[in-house]
């Protein structure tokens, strides 16, 4: 028993000429048939033709069943009496033999955009994380035979086309489903960002960027392969923190944020009276001793590191009074 993808072998037509012969057969039986009648209705050998024009004609209409066309990026899955026989992804109009059961399966690359759902981080921070993910069909054996997606289509019977929109729209549910297993998985593995994780080293959701998409892209396949499906792109197109820690989240990034810049004006600060003080005692501007120096230090930290403009004072005694 055949248990992967195989090439159609079996016997193939193109559709045209086989078009030219189903029409020239039927003419065919249609002349016979009006000779049989008009001529020989009355022998036994008439009669016999007239039954084999009816025989002819039963074939003639079965023969029909035979003609498929295949579009660019679409397959057809060949059964012939439970057995599968093989794919067909070749371009064309065909005939095949018609007792085959041709099962319409399409290649092309589908979007599935993920409502954003709520999950836990690393630490355990509730955040809502969305993605958006590029899928198709590769292996049309494991699509059709090995994963089950009649209970997931609609039970009354319609087109063909309605068939293969029902059939994916089962493939999307199973990819549905599975991407957001892996999703939970990989937000489970990392912390929201490097305020959580405690290492400004270590890859986050939020700063993950493509290492962390590729991370998510295998997640997925590993659980899709079994569906013959693969993932050309998965991406996080939404991360946040869920509404209840939010507003606590926001306050503390912006004292992170306050921290982070009053740091840099101190460094800064801390120059540029270094500077200062070292240009005054290379030119030979003014000799200070400590005491000056701190007093110096003071009034020029003030001015540098003050959130509003320094008010100046004149001082017109001396630098001790």
């Amino acid at each position: 028993m055949k248990t992967k993808e195989e090439v159609f072998s079996g016997f193939k037509l193109a559709g045209i000429p086989a078009l030219l012969l189903n029409f020239i057969f039927l003419v065919g039986i249609v002349l016979l048939f009006i000779y049989s009648v008009s001529s020989l209705s009355q022998s036994i050998i008439g009669i016999i033709l007239i039954i084999t024009c009816i025989l002819l004609f039963i074939c003639n209409i079965v023969a029909w069943g035979g003609f498929m066309q295949i579009e660019p990026n679409e397959a057809r899955v060949m059964i012939f009496f439970g057995k599968y026989n093989g794919t067909v992804k070749e371009n064309g109009f065909f005939w095949v033999n018609p007792f085959y059961a041709k099962k319409k399966l399409t290649l092309r690359a589908r979007n599935l955009d993920a409502e954003p759902i709520k999950v836990n981080d690393k630490a355990g921070n509730p955040v809502m994380i969305g993605m958006v993910v590029v899928w198709r069909v590769v292996d049309t054996y494991k699509a059709s035979f090995d994963v089950d997606n009649a209970s997931m289509t609609s039970g009354a019977p319609g087109t063909a086309t309605d068939n293969v929109n029902a059939k994916m729209k089962a493939y999307e549910n199973f990819v549905k489903i599975q991407s957001d297993a892996a999703l939970r998985k990989v937000a489970g593995m990392y912390a929201y960002d490097h305020n959580t994780a405690g290492d400004d080293n270590s890859l986050t959701l939020r700063a993950g960027g493509e290492e962390m998409n590729e991370i998510l892209e295998n997640q997925i396949n590993e659980r899709l392969r079994i569906a013959g499906i693969e993932v050309i792109e998965a991406r996080i197109n939404y991360i946040a923190y869920a509404p209840e820690i939010a507003a606590v989240m926001l306050r503390r990034q912006q004292a992170d944020a306050i921290i982070a810049a009053r740091e840099k004006i101190v460094e800064g600060a801390v120059g540029m009276v270094k500077m200062a003080l070292d240009k005054l005692s290379k030119d030979g501007i003014i000799e200070l001793d400590d005491e000056k120096k701190a007093a110096m230090v003071s009034n020029l930290l003030v001015v540098l590191c003050g959130e509003s403009n320094a008010q100046p004072v004149i001082n017109s005694g001396t630098l001790y009074s």
